[in-house]
């Protein structure tokens, strides 16, 4: 069996300077990111369910967190991630949505860091999954995310994908960082979730909707 080995990220997003450097250049980068938070909002009203409460894993600098806040309704709102620099930075972002914030600092690396925490209707994640630096160990994470789910409850997953898409898109380089949409897809699939649809691919990215 061929020992995995993780991929080393050339940032450290603990760091205030990184975790800015990421902040300001994200939307430069990835444009299309804005037409994914409208495509993860559709999702979340076409839900059609009461008193969300959502966990989002890799909350970042609150840029998702911010969008679907000013768009739909939610009742509680937890952010996780691992760094602490990004959560400064989203609690500036997200001043005004306070009441409904809830901030974990927890990297979802770790073997228990679904520990303690409620079950929800939602859990979502955008340009995150790979942070696992290596995809090998998605389908572990998505099982885990199904244990923090309520009964009829919703995965929205988005992430960067490997190889092309079926337009003949280029992703990324990367096969050992990245899954392939197929295989983001079959990711979900072994880790038990049946009810899979394709939301959306644009510039390098793929959102996934998955429940059980």
């Amino acid at each position: 069996m061929t020992p995995i080995i993780d991929v080393t990220s050339p940032i450290d997003l603990r760091q205030m300077s990184d975790a800015k450097d990421w902040a300001n250049t994200a939307l430069q980068k990835r444009p299309a990111r804005t037409e994914f938070f409208n495509s993860f909002a559709t999702a979340i009203v076409n839900y059609q369910k009461p008193n969300l409460h959502i966990l989002e894993l890799g909350s970042g600098p609150g840029f998702l967190a911010q969008h679907l806040l000013n768009t739909v309704y939610v009742t509680e709102y937890v952010a996780l991630d691992f760094s602490g620099a990004m959560h400064q930075l989203a609690q500036e972002r997200l001043g005004t949505h306070a009441d409904k914030m809830q901030f974990i600092e927890r990297s979802f690396k770790d073997d228990n860091w679904i520990a303690g925490l409620e079950k929800f209707d939602m859990v979502i994640t955008m340009q995150a999954v790979h942070e696992l630096r290596h995809k090998s160990y998605a389908v572990n994470l998505f099982k885990q995310v199904q244990q923090l789910l309520k009964p009829e409850g919703m995965f929205l997953v988005c992430d960067h994908y490997a190889g092309t898409d079926g337009n003949g898109a280029q992703g990324m380089q990367n096969d050992q960082l990245y899954m392939t949409i197929a295989e983001q897809y079959s990711a979900l699939q072994h880790a038990g979730f049946s009810k899979i649809r394709q939301l959306l691919v644009l510039q390098g990215m793929v959102l996934h909707q998955a429940q059980l």
